[in-house]
C-alpha cells in the first residue's frame, strides 16, 4: 500500500472518530489483492464493542463511497489492547507512568532490552525507571525498534 492511500484512510478515519468521540490509535494495511484494513480505536475510559461496531459501520460506508482502496477489503475495528504497541512520541507521552518493554537497535548501558516505567518524554528522548532497580535511563526515540506496554496485574 502506498503512503498516500494510508494517509487518505487515516484522514477519513479521523473524521469519523471525531464525530463519534473516539480516537485513532493506529491503522494497519496488510495483504495484496484482498486487503486487510485494521483500525485501532482509543478512548479515555476504554473502547466498547458498541464503539467498534458504530465506527465500523460508518467507516465502511465512507470507504465504499470514497473508494480509496484498489479492490476488495476486510475491515477490522478494535482496541489496541492493554499491551498496546508504542509507535510514536505521542504514544509514550500519553502513557507516562505505565510499565513498558522497549527494544533498541543499539546497546545503551550495555543492553538493548529494557523493562521500566515511562517517567518522562522530552523532545525525542524517553526516560524510564528500570523495573526492580532505582535507576533511570534515557532512550533516544530513533534507537527504539520495538516498544509496547506491559500488562500489570
Amino acid at each position: 500500500m502506498t503512503y498516500d492511500i494510508r494517509q487518505k484512510l487515516l484522514e477519513m478515519a479521523q473524521q469519523i472518530a471525531l464525530s463519534q468521540g473516539v480516537g485513532i490509535a493506529d491503522i494497519e494495511l496488510l495483504g495484496k489483492g484482498k486487503i486487510l484494513l485494521r483500525v485501532f480505536l482509543e478512548k479515555e475510559n476504554g473502547i466498547t464493542l458498541n464503539d467498534c461496531e458504530r465506527f465500523s459501520k460508518s467507516f465502511g460506508a465512507l470507504i465504499d463511497v470514497e473508494s480509496p482502496l484498489p479492490g476488495s477489503y476486510t475491515l477490522e475495528v478494535s482496541s489496541p489492547g492493554l499491551d498496546r504497541p508504542l509507535r510514536t512520541i505521542k504514544d509514550f507521552e500519553n502513557n507516562r507512568g505505565k510499565l513498558a518493554r522497549i527494544i533498541t537497535a543499539e546497546k545503551i548501558e550495555n543492553q538493548n532490552f529494557f523493562l521500566g516505567r515511562i517517567v518522562d518524554v522530552r523532545d525525542t528522548v524517553i526516560r524510564i525507571l528500570i523495573k526492580d532497580h532505582n535507576h533511570e535511563i534515557d532512550i533516544p526515540f530513533h534507537m527504539i525498534t520495538k516498544a509496547r506496554l506491559e500488562i500489570e496485574l
